[in-house]
């Protein structure tokens, strides 16, 4: 399966803006609102892609293989997951620590292209021969 890469951008520039509210408000519910997207785009099924799909119309120059941009969604859970378990048991060092790690990601990928959790997919599969 491939993905359009302007609609994996569009979605990290929207969860860019979603963890920066976070961090600013120190809303749980809106890191659990993430935590819920970045789930549903694990699987395929990515409620920013949907919108970006329902904006532009035009096709991409080139797709990507989706493989990778899902694996840094599981990533980008991961941290949210544990910056929920911060928020909840009041650790707010793990909590900001792990949604600060999320925007961080999320942020060079909007800004920059630089998806971190892809790369990280790359160099597991590479030293892993038994994830090929």
């Amino acid at each position: 399966m491939h993905v359009d890469p302007r609609a994996l951008r569009f979605s990290a520039a929207l969860t860019t803006v979603v963890l920066a509210l976070v961090l600013v408000t120190g809303s749980v519910l809106l890191l659990a609102f993430q935590a819920v997207v970045f789930a549903l785009s694990l699987f395929g099924a990515s409620p920013y892609g949907m919108i970006f799909k329902g904006i532009v119309k035009s096709s991409p120059a080139e797709l990507e293989d989706a493989t990778p941009p899902r694996f840094a969604q599981g990533v980008g859970l991961f941290f949210a997951l544990m910056g929920l378990v911060g928020y909840v048991t009041q650790i707010m060092p793990l909590a900001l620590g792990a949604t600060a790690a999320a925007l961080f990601a999320a942020f060079l990928n909007a800004a920059f292209g630089f998806c971190l959790g892809c790369e990280m997919f790359l160099i597991i599969r590479r030293l892993l021969p038994a994830a090929r």
